[in-house]
């Protein structure tokens, strides 16, 4: 698991550096919007972890969604009731990692 600082862009232009997702997930800061590209030929799924429990003691379903074969889905910004309370960060996994692409940015 790696913790993903958010890049910053600029009025002139900005080039996002990409990395490959972890295979037990990634953690990215709260506020930030991640772009997920997958190069694969089919598609995959992007978790994010939803930590604690609503106000009957049920623990909140993670939020799951589809990224196309091919495609690029950009997700965020990442509210704090979606950060771990202890240490303050979101929790992103992909199922897959080969050629797929994870930047985050802060916008």
């Amino acid at each position: 698991m790696a913790n993903i600082p958010a890049q910053t862009t600029a009025v002139t232009g900005t080039t996002l550096t990409s990395v490959t997702p972890s295979g037990g997930g990634d953690t990215v800061p709260v506020g930030a919007h991640a772009l997920v590209r997958n190069g694969s030929a089919s598609a995959i799924t992007v978790t994010i972890e939803t930590p604690g429990n609503d106000r009957y003691g049920q623990a909140r379903p993670d939020i799951v969604t589809s990224v196309p074969a091919a495609g690029l889905v950009k997700f965020g910004p990442f509210d704090q009731d979606l950060a771990d309370p202890i240490t303050g960060v979101v929790k992103l996994t992909c199922s897959a990692t080969a050629t797929v692409e994870l930047r985050v940015v802060a916008f």
